[in-house]
């Protein structure tokens, strides 16, 4: 029995990390600490039938833990998706109403070019605090799980937010010419719009972090 347990206390507690680290949305999140307090239960087993106190006390604790991330993810985030998903659709339903798009649903979004080909996701999107408004898209290109990506800030005007993902007027090509950000430091102000038939969509960073668009 204790053997048992502790194989499926080892299995449940590997699979719950790989599930909440590759943070792959709510669900899954949720889905991992569900998992997690499987193994948590299955190593207090252990703990229990072996004579370990300090095992069956450790993961009691991160039972009562892995329930709260539970609820976190599967009741009270859970529930607030399902709330900004409902307004955007009823939003896109009606005629003569802007249509909505969730802050949340931004970050991790597939980022499509003018050609509808996958050419990035969302990091995160910056605001202006004085003009209340999107300021900067940043996305992410290449690398793996993070490691090697190149990072670049799109302005809102040239990018579309649809059910489906974020489109962007701009061609892959196009995106490619746009010069990375420094990870540690991103622009101070919003990269010019530019219309989606530019010929010249390089930038250059000045010392104070400014995007110009270059002659």
């Amino acid at each position: 029995m204790p053997d048992v347990a502790a194989w499926i206390a080892s299995a449940a507690t590997m699979i719950a990390a790989m599930m909440t680290a590759a943070n792959l949305g709510t669900k899954i999140t949720g889905w991992g600490f569900v998992v997690f307090t499987v193994g948590s239960v299955a190593w207090a087993a252990v703990g229990l039938t072996t004579e370990q106190p300090s095992l069956a006390i450790t993961n009691g604790f991160l039972l009562l833990v892995n329930l709260f991330g539970v609820w976190r993810w599967l009741g009270r985030q859970a529930r607030h998706e399902t709330g900004s998903e409902l307004a955007e659709q009823r939003s896109r339903a009606r005629a003569h109403v802007p249509s909505l798009y969730s802050g949340a649903s931004a970050i991790g979004a597939n980022v499509f070019d003018g050609r509808g080909e996958k050419v990035g996701t969302v990091v995160d999107t910056m605001h202006d605090c004085e003009s209340r408004t999107l300021s900067y898209v940043v996305i992410s290109q290449g690398g793996v799980g993070g490691a090697g990506e190149t990072l670049r800030a799109i302005a809102p005007d040239l990018l579309a937010f649809e059910s489906d993902g974020i489109h962007c007027d701009l061609s892959a090509e196009q995106i490619t010419a746009i010069a990375p950000i420094d990870e540690k430091a991103w622009p101070a102000v919003a990269p010019p719009a530019l219309a989606s038939n530019s010929h010249d969509l390089s930038f250059a960073s000045s010392s104070k972090g400014f995007f110009h668009a270059q002659a």
